[in-house]
């Protein structure tokens, strides 16, 4: 006697086959690669480059800048015209009326070699008015730095002393 299949139960057949299959891969999925470790992942200060501190950062002065707020927001990303280096803004919330010669947003430009970060800022886009010169924190990924300001503006004193700083990269970008 010849049996027939109908064409319904040919396509649930073939259905729960494939279920079967993709249930069965699922529970012999690869399983993870060992993780690289930390300091293969870490570059070294005289590695890192700049499109590797592209990003938002918070930069923290102690003591603060006479008439400036301790802290500031500082976005680095790709100079416009010469690849290797870095130009941005910081951004400060300026409360008092006389911060100096210094505007609430600021372009900065500038490099990173060999772990040194150093930015010329400028307030109103022709004179630099501070000046950053900082070395990534060994161990920290180039996820902060530490070095000094300095108050460069018209205003600022003949003497006007080197303030130390630290960045900290913001989480997100």
């Amino acid at each position: 006697m010849k049996t027939t299949t109908s064409p319904l139960f040919a396509i649930i057949l073939i259905a729960s086959c494939t279920l079967s299959i993709r249930a069965d891969a699922q529970n012999h999925a690869k399983k993870p690669a060992p993780a690289a470790s930390a300091t293969a992942a870490c570059p070294a200060a005289k590695e890192l480059t700049s499109p590797q501190i592209h990003g938002r950062w918070r930069a923290r002065f102690n003591p603060a800048p006479a008439g400036l707020p301790a802290d500031a927001t500082m976005l680095i990303e790709r100079h416009a015209e010469f690849s290797e280096s870095v130009a941005g803004a910081v951004i400060r919330v300026i409360r008092a009326p006389k911060s100096g010669g210094h505007a609430p947003r600021a372009q900065l430009a500038g490099d990173l070699e060999n772990g040194l970060l150093t930015l010329d800022e400028s307030s109103n886009g022709i004179s630099i008015t501070g000046t950053w010169n900082g070395e990534m924190v060994e161990g920290s990924c180039g996820k902060k730095f530490s070095g000094m300001w300095k108050d460069t503006s018209n205003n600022a004193p003949p003497d006007a002393p080197d303030v130390p700083f630290t960045l900290e990269r913001l989480p997100g970008w």
